[in-house]
């Protein structure tokens, strides 16, 4: 049996998402008779029925099922590869895209890009700065090639080796009740506030909602309104001291952990060296707490 194309493929996602041949069609761009044909080439290529049609509606069988877990992971992948590829032919020699959040990578970032240059396997790199959690989907997609992170992060056909850990510490505005005591636990910030989701570094007052903001600037400029606390790495503490903000050290909160991130599937020679450029400069980083930042 020839191995499956990928257009097929992109077409059966798209009916087995949409449970409609019109709206797929309409999604993927061709004419539903087309797409009808495309799906049914493709059920006899494999010897198998993926799709239940009646007058009214469209299911999924069982193995049909199966498949659209397998295709859109196939899908993803060939996507990505090619994003690298044409991103690797407009620079000679190719070039790494690093992901980051600005400000939450650890202090590592400088030194690391340092170090990086230095290596007999580099390659010119390019820093995009991400909003929070957005670093493993860019490195899935293929726009980016490595990734540094805050663990726990959604490690999904990736690999990542750890870096450090830091103590986090509260940023309260200042003038806040729990600004006047010098170290905190987490039950003190629970007692007036509520995490804005599982997990969640981020704290409001009971019965409020999540404020927006898109980025640090803003998140940060949150706080000092009042809206919300929030537990940061003390790294990022450090290149935050401002009048209006106040950090205070809290016992029991959980490190924050960093790690490097790639996709498991890369095999590049530039990958390799930032991972093992970014492993070696983490290596004797103090990762003790701080004084309080006033």
């Amino acid at each position: 049996m020839n191995p499956v194309e990928s257009r097929p493929l992109r077409y059966f996602v798209a009916v087995a998402e949409e449970l409609s041949f019109t709206r797929a069609a309409e999604r993927v761009g061709i004419a539903s008779p087309a797409l009808s044909r495309a799906i049914s080439g493709l059920e006899a290529e494999l010897g198998v029925r993926l799709l239940e049609r009646s007058t009214r509606r469209v299911t999924l069988t069982e193995t049909g099922t199966a498949l659209l877990t397998d295709a859109r992971g196939a899908l993803v992948a060939l996507d990505a590869a090619t994003q690298r590829a044409r991103r690797a032919a407009g620079v000679a020699g190719g070039k790494l895209v690093l992901a980051v959040k600005a400000d939450v990578e650890g202090g590592l970032l400088e030194d690391v890009l340092a170090a990086y240059r230095a290596e007999h396997a580099a390659v010119p790199i390019e820093v995009v700065f991400t909003g929070w959690r957005e670093q493993p989907g860019l490195l899935r997609s293929g726009e980016a090639d490595v990734a540094i992170v805050v663990e726990p992060f959604d490690s999904d056909g990736l690999d990542a080796e750890p870096l450090l850990s830091e103590p986090q510490v509260l940023a309260l505005p200042t003038g806040h009740p729990l600004a006047e005591r010098p170290r905190l636990r987490l039950a003190d910030i629970e007692a007036g506030h509520q995490q804005v989701g599982t997990g969640s570094h981020v704290y409001v007052r009971h019965g409020a909602q999540r404020p927006q903001f898109g980025d640090m600037v803003q998140m940060l400029r949150q706080i000092e309104l009042g809206r919300m606390l929030a537990l940061f790495p003390v790294s990022l503490a450090e290149r935050n001291a401002r009048p209006q903000l106040t950090w205070r050290s809290v016992d029991d909160a959980p490190e924050a952990a960093f790690a490097v991130a790639w996709p498991q599937s890369s095999q590049s020679l530039a990958v390799a060296a930032f991972v093992r450029v970014a492993t070696a400069v983490s290596v004797g980083r103090n990762s003790s707490g701080m004084a309080d930042v006033e």
